[in-house]
C-alpha cells in the first residue's frame, strides 16, 4: 500500500512512518494540511492516517472536504482527542477508524490492514487463487500446500494485485509501491520482480496487458 501520514508530532510521526515501512508499505509523511493537499493532488493513496490538530487547521474539516469532492480514500484518524463526541464527529465526517494516542504500533498495523482489506473487496484475509493460498494478515503464501518465500519487495507487488483482483495496474502504479525501499526505482525494477513472482508462484499468476500494465491472473 501507499500511505499518506499527516502528523505534526515529529517523534510520533517518525515512529509511525518506520512502522509502516517495516510492514512493507510506502509512506509519505507531511506535517501540515496544505502539504497533504499538495500530495493528494499529484499521487494516489491507498490509505490516509490523519491527525486532527495540525498547525494550519483541524483534520475534521479537511476530511469533510475530501469526501465532499468525491475522494473515497480510506482514512484512519490518529488523535489525542478521546471524547465520545470527538469520535462521533470524526466518524461522521467520513473516517473509517479512530485511534486515540498513545496507541500501540502493532495495533495500528492491524487496523491499517483491516481497513485496506475492506476497501479491496477482500475482508477475509485468507484468499485462494488457483493452487495458491494467501494469508494477507500473516503475509504468507503457499503453493500446492508448500510455503513460498517472498522478499519484501515481491510481497508488496503481489499484495497490490491481490487487493485489486482483475484490475489493471500500470508500471507507474506498481513503482509507487517500491518507493518505501528505494529513493529511486530503476527502469526495469518492476519487470524483474514480476518475473521472480512468476517463477515462484506460477507464470499465469500475473498477466501482462501490453502497453497498459499488469493484472492478477488465475494463479499457478
Amino acid at each position: 500500500m501507499r500511505v499518506l501520514l499527516v502528523e505534526d508530532d515529529t517523534i510520533l510521526g517518525a515512529a509511525v512512518r518506520d512502522q509502516i515501512r517495516a510492514d512493507g508499505h510506502s509512506v509519505d509523511w507531511v506535517t501540515r494540511l496544505d502539504a497533504a493537499d499538495d500530495h493528494l493532488a499529484i499521487a494516489s493513496y491507498d490509505l490516509i492516517l490523519l491527525d486532527l490538530m495540525l498547525p494550519d487547521g483541524r483534520g475534521v474539516p479537511f476530511l469533510r472536504g475530501l469526501r465532499a469532492r468525491g475522494d473515497v480514500s480510506p482514512v484512519i484518524i490518529l488523535t489525542a482527542l478521546d471524547q465520545i463526541s470527538d469520535r462521533i464527529e470524526g466518524l461522521n465526517a467520513g473516517a473509517d477508524d479512530y485511534m486515540v494516542k498513545p496507541f500501540d504500533l502493532s495495533e495500528l498495523s492491524a487496523r491499517l490492514k483491516a481497513v485496506a482489506r475492506r476497501y479491496s473487496g477482500n475482508p477475509n484475509p485468507l484468499i485462494t487463487i488457483g493452487d495458491l493460498a494467501i494469508d494477507l494478515a500473516a503475509r504468507r503464501v503457499t503453493r500446492a500446500g508448500k510455503p513460498v518465500a517472498l522478499t519484501a519487495r515481491e510481497w508488496v507487488l503481489f499484495e497490490a494485485f491481490v487487493q485489486r483482483p482483475g484490475q489493471l495496474m500500470s508500471k507507474g502504479q506498481l513503482e509507487e509501491r517500491l518507493y518505501a525501499f528505494d529513493d529511486e526505482v530503476e527502469s526495469n525494477t518492476t519487470e524483474v520482480h514480476i518475473s521472480r513472482l512468476r517463477k515462484k508462484l506460477g507464470h499465469e499468476v500475473i498477466e501482462t496487458v501490453r502497453g497498459i500494465g499488469y493484472r492478477l491472473g488465475a494463479g499457478g
